[in-house]
């Protein structure tokens, strides 16, 4: 083998509002079995990740749920680990960008661009939302396309003719968090001058770091001119004060990429990088020596191919040895949704199936290029079935018990049939470099054919029919044994894509974890476990049940993002919840009286009501602390929604919306029906 490598490798940080789904994973699986294969091959590879913990959306998730920033992010990141844990992800270290190296890094790193001439300050006009009293980024305002007219679009671009503009182009504008006209207003800002490095980047876009098809599209920027990039945000923002500009915040682009840099300086700190004796500079200094690769979605290649590597060679760090982009995730060849069931969550997906299944159906579709990868559930159910069940595993079950029953379970001191073993184990230089290559979908091809060919072998050779012939013990015994020694191989190829699976394969021959080296080597004259079942077949039921836990009846209302409204004319409830006329007029809108209402400890702004539908009665956490004294709601009669998910709080469980109307602040009003209501009644 060659020498060995020091690889450090990435891949995008998951951002820590929302859980894991299955179109996320795609690539921390593409990630983690390449990483696997590099420590499989004897390299020095670490895997680190980090929750990008910084943003509008998230303070305004924490809002709206009552909590903070910093407890929503820390239950996010719980949930995100246990996602990938199952999932067989296994980082190096898993950090956050709110944290204390990745204050330091980004402060670090806009002080020596500053330093250098590389920052820029001009005043600019943008949106403000006079009710939450902030500065609106694009996606946060809604209205008319200028262009065709169609309602609902975001402030940056049309989804219905693809248009792009300016936000205060758009027509009939509302904010996405209030519904509030916007403000044009004027704040001072920070550029991050992108064009100063234009020579050195066309360079790096061009030295083999990044796909063809990446480098072609770069050009075109290159082609309209590289554009100052803003990275500084308005207060309120949840994310780190610009060190010399109070009020101000680093954008959350800035520092989420740090964050790589944060990561890998936490895991050099601990206990376990002090041991292996990682050395930061190593990896990220102007002439560091190791390598560097970040696996990213093709939605940010911008960000990663062009600012990035600015970024670090204006504060004298290294550029990435390599970016790798892939696409997206379909399933069926549409895009995921909610009412079909295919927006499917890590953790939903987790109830069902076994992750591997998923695990190796990503590695038979990836290749290195950026192509867009569709999960057919039909494939996904036959190429399980056929390949890991029906082919890999069955090599294992048709030998096992033989060796078991008639040879004390031990192997046979010799391979019955070297030549085959030798064939097995050559492929294995041709399987190494596609994974190397990130052509998984060849390796898995190469490997199959193998899994063929150790079949084809057992069928020729029929040790059922040699088990009841006379003097045939010893043929029995030589064909078994390389039958599992064939099974070996394979489960050795399939390592990095199965690691759980090869883990029980491992306990199963009493073996240590595999190394590619190692498979050169057959197993031989020593005892085995008694073999038991590595895998079980997908059933149809399973898919149709994991698709219906994910289906969301669209006419059941649930909470609205307060950040992803669908309609510009918005109803929103007293925590921030906002819903489309649409939706609204399917919701289960029921009379409600209050049976008491009181504070909630450690939340400012929520009243405590207890509401009574005529019979039930439902806890619910409303907005309103500061147009009510409690006392003067106990006794009245309101409209909730009454079809609401129960929502977890860290103060208790809230069952349903009070309805309420107002700009805000004292000025929000129940809403209270028409004499003669009563309890539970619906409202029409």
């Amino acid at each position: 083998m060659s020498e060995i490598r020091d690889i450090l490798v990435t891949s995008a940080l998951p951002y820590a509002n929302g859980p894991i789904h299955i179109g996320h994973l795609l690539e921390y699986i593409q990630t983690d079995i390449w990483a696997r294969f590099q420590k499989m091959r004897g390299h020095h590879c670490w895997y680190v990740c980090a929750d990008d913990a910084h943003g509008t959306p998230i303070m305004l998730r924490a809002r709206h749920e009552g909590i903070t920033p910093e407890d929503l992010i820390a239950r996010v990141a719980e949930e995100h680990r246990a996602d990938f844990a199952a999932f067989r992800i296994d980082f190096d270290n898993y950090h956050s960008t709110h944290s204390a190296e990745n204050r330091y890094y980004a402060n670090l790193i806009y002080a020596r661009n500053r330093d250098k001439g590389h920052i820029s300050k001009r005043s600019i006009t943008q949106a403000y939302d006079p009710v939450e009293h902030m500065f609106l980024p694009d996606r946060f305002i809604k209205g008319e396309c200028p262009k065709c007219g169609a309602a609902d679009q975001y402030g940056d671009n049309c989804e219905v003719c693809g248009a792009s503009y300016s936000p205060n182009e758009l027509k009939n504008p509302r904010s996405a968090v209030s519904g509030a006209v916007p403000e044009q207003r004027e704040s001072d800002h920070y550029f991050f001058r992108l064009g100063d490095f234009e020579a050195l980047l066309k360079d790096w876009t061009r030295g083999g770091g990044l796909q063809p098809q990446v480098a072609n599209k770069l050009d075109e920027w290159f082609a309209a001119g590289l554009q100052e990039w803003d990275i500084s945000r308005d207060a309120p923002y949840f994310g780190f004060e610009i060190p010399d500009h109070p009020g101000k915040f680093f954008y959350v682009w800035l520092d989420a990429p740090i964050g790589y840099m944060a990561s890998f300086r936490n895991l050099c700190d601990s206990p376990r990088g002090r041991a292996a004796g990682l050395d930061f500079d190593h990896f990220w200094s102007k002439d560091a020596t190791a390598e560097l690769y970040h696996f990213i979605g093709k939605d940010i290649i911008y960000f990663h191919a062009l600012f990035w590597p600015a970024m670090l060679h204006g504060a004298d760090f290294r550029t990435p040895s390599a970016i790798f982009a892939h696409g997206f995730l379909t399933v069926d060849g549409q895009k995921m949704s909610k009412s079909r069931g295919t927006f499917i969550k890590a953790r939903t997906y987790l109830e069902h199936l076994n992750p591997e299944y998923l695990r190796y159906y990503f590695a038979a579709k990836l290749g290195p290029g950026v192509d867009d990868v569709d999960l057919s559930l039909e494939d996904f159910t036959a190429r399980v079935n056929s390949d890991l069940v029906g082919k890999v595993v069955n090599i294992a079950s048709r030998s096992a018990g033989f060796i078991t029953k008639r040879f004390a379970g031990r192997l046979a001191p010799t391979l019955c049939d070297t030549g085959l073993f030798d064939a097995f184990v050559q492929a294995g230089e041709s399987i190494a470099h596609a994974y190397e290559r990130r052509e998984l979908s060849r390796a898995v091809r190469e490997i199959m054919a193998l899994a063929d060919r150790a079949n084809q072998y057992i069928d020729e050779q029929a040790p059922w029919v040699l088990a009841k012939q006379a003097g045939q013990e010893a043929r029995l015994h030589g064909v078994c044994s390389l039958g599992l020694n064939l099974f070996r191989i394979l489960i050795g190829y399939l390592r990095p894509i199965l690691p759980g699976t090869a883990a029980d394969a491992e306990s199963f021959l009493r073996i240590g974890p595999l190394t590619w080296a190692a498979l050169a080597e057959p197993l031989l004259d020593r005892e085995i476990a008694p073999f038991k079942p590595l895998m079980t077949r997908v059933e149809p039921a399973h898919i149709a049940a994991m698709l219906e836990a994910s289906k969301e009846d669209l006419s059941a209302a649930r909470p609205a993002s307060a950040i992803e409204p669908t309609n510009p004319h918005l109803a929103r409830d007293p925590i921030g919840a906002v819903v489309d006329i649409e939706t609204f007029a399917k919701l289960d809108l029921r009379i409600a009286r209050i049976r008491s209402a009181g504070p909630v400890a450690g939340a400012d702004k929520l009243l405590r009501l207890e509401l009574d539908l005529g019979g039930e009665t439902r806890t619910v956490f409303a907005g309103i602390r500061a147009a009510y004294d409690p006392r003067d709601l106990e006794g009245r009669l309101t409209v909730m929604l009454a079809n609401l998910a129960p929502r977890k709080m860290r103060f208790g469980t809230s069952e349903g919306m009070v309805l309420a109307a107002g700009p805000g602040g004292k000025d929000i009003f129940i809403l209270s029906p028409d004499a003669g209501a009563e309890p539970g009644m619906r409202v029409k």
